[in-house]
């Protein structure tokens, strides 16, 4: 039994639709409170949400047995945790301790001797990890569609003017090199193979601490002479990445003696650990490999068959277009807004290019908002090719704005010159200011939130 909301009136509670919040805070927390305030006190997008969260959360399960975390508990704990891009512990500390944020759960009670509601460490991990992208991505439509709403003028249709750009939403990973990923590789098995000393009686690791002694050694040893000897002495820088290789090669091998005949344990125990240590040696190996062509055979390493962390190995290496060929880490975010700054659509693009997301865009605005006349879309030209401009010029909007890459026709040069165009040309910057609001609000870095 999942109930939507149960706020009890009780003295020191402050009902969620008179909490008052700093207007003049530059924090993003106050903000998206206020706007989930806005959800809770008007009916009609209350009601449509909630379906929602019992569609996903409450579907196929019985009415009856315990009672379990409110869904208003679930959604105010599930969108502060993207807004503040934190992990559970965090989570857990100011759901408990941070006043405004009480309030909004409903749950705050100002010393009157009442006992507080608390919010246990695993129960916010399995209830608010029920809330997915595609949920709040529905959520998101629905506050879209009922702020179209709200600065709707009277007896006219709803037009949109939309502009689209991407911005790069790095991953909390630090600059990669393949000597500091072995390191890495290496360094998370041992932790592995400690962890299995400490729930079973396995052999042949008593001096761990020399051997993670010696293996940094080796590996700041070779980081020096590959990037501070500047090329004046080979030999030497060789022979440091042998030594470094050898020390690898060595705790490979000692790993997949243990994988192969791990100790007694605990069997889920021993299989998580296992399954990690084997997924560190088969990382080691890869990065042993690349070091030995790159370094010590003179071999060119492919980009396609680099990886560029080994805790978040889905990163991309992404240099964009721009004057100082600035190197980024992450994926590529695609945001799409209005005219009133409103963000009708956006995706997380893994091995794609800004190209390619046109007619995939085009197909999710035209089913999306379907009672919305678009006025205009602007693009910048890492949008654009023929096909894309035939696209959108083919009954979606009355007016594109995709400026061409390289030499322009007559044609071309008539169309971009135009007054329209040029306006919206303009207009579309706006969208860098959005992009910068959005960095600066907590999606600027992507954190996996891990159990």
């Amino acid at each position: 039994m999942r109930p939507r909301f149960q706020q009890q009136t009780t003295l020191g509670i402050t009902p969620i639709h008179e909490v008052k919040f700093p207007v003049h805070s530059r924090d993003e927390l106050p903000a998206v409170l206020m706007a989930l305030q806005h959800i809770f006190i008007t009916a009609e997008l209350n009601e449509k949400v909630f379906a929602l969260l019992e569609k996903k959360v409450v579907s196929n399960k019985k009415k009856t047995g315990r009672k379990g975390m409110d869904l208003w508990h679930i959604l105010v704990l599930a969108v502060v945790s993207h807004t503040l891009d934190t992990n559970w512990d965090r989570l857990e500390h100011i759901a408990h301790y941070d006043t405004l944020l009480r309030k909004m759960l409903g749950v705050h009670v100002e010393n009157f001797g009442i006992e507080e509601v608390e919010f246990a460490y695993q129960t916010i991990v399995d209830n608010v990890s029920l809330i997915d992208d595609q949920l709040l991505l529905q959520i998101n439509q629905l506050v879209v569609a009922h702020g179209h709403h709200l600065l709707k003028k009277k007896d006219e249709p709803i037009s949109l003017q939309l502009k689209t750009d991407s911005y790069v939403l790095e991953t909390n990973v630090h600059f990669p090199s393949d000597l500091n990923l072995l390191y890495d590789s290496l360094r998370k098995g041992i932790d592995m193979v400690k962890k299995l000393k400490e729930v079973s009686d396995i052999k042949g690791w008593r001096k761990l601490k020399d051997v993670c002694r010696t293996t940094k050694s080796l590996f700041r040893r070779a980081s020096q002479q590959v990037f501070r000897s500047n090329g004046k002495n080979e030999q030497q820088k060789r022979q440091a990445v042998r030594d470094y290789l050898q020390q690898s090669r060595t705790l490979q091998q000692r790993f997949e003696e243990v994988i192969k005949m791990p100790p007694a344990a605990d069997a889920v125990t021993m299989l998580v650990l296992i399954a990690a240590l084997k997924r560190y040696t088969d990382f080691a190996k890869k990065f042993s490999d690349q070091i030995e062509r790159r370094l010590l055979k003179g071999e060119t390493i492919a980009p396609s068959a680099k990886i560029y962390s080994i805790f978040e190995d889905h990163t991309e290496w992404i240099t964009k277009g721009k004057l100082n060929q600035k190197v980024e880490l992450g994926h590529l975010l695609l945001i799409t807004t209005d005219q009133y700054e409103l963000i009708v659509d956006y995706k997380i693009m893994e091995t794609e290019r800004d190209a390619a997301q046109v007619a995939p865009l085009k197909q999710r605005i035209q089913k999306n908002y379907t009672d919305k006349k678009i006025l205009s879309h602007s693009f910048d030209k890492g949008f654009y090719s023929k096909d894309n401009l035939s696209a959108l010029q083919q009954g979606y909007t009355q007016q594109v704005v995709l400026p061409k890459t390289g030499r322009c026709t007559k044609e071309d040069k008539a169309t971009e010159s135009s007054k329209t165009f040029k306006q919206l040309r303009h207009a579309h910057c706006a969208i860098e200011s959005n992009i910068n609001m959005l960095e600066h609000h907590g999606l600027n870095r992507s954190v996996q939130i891990k159990d």
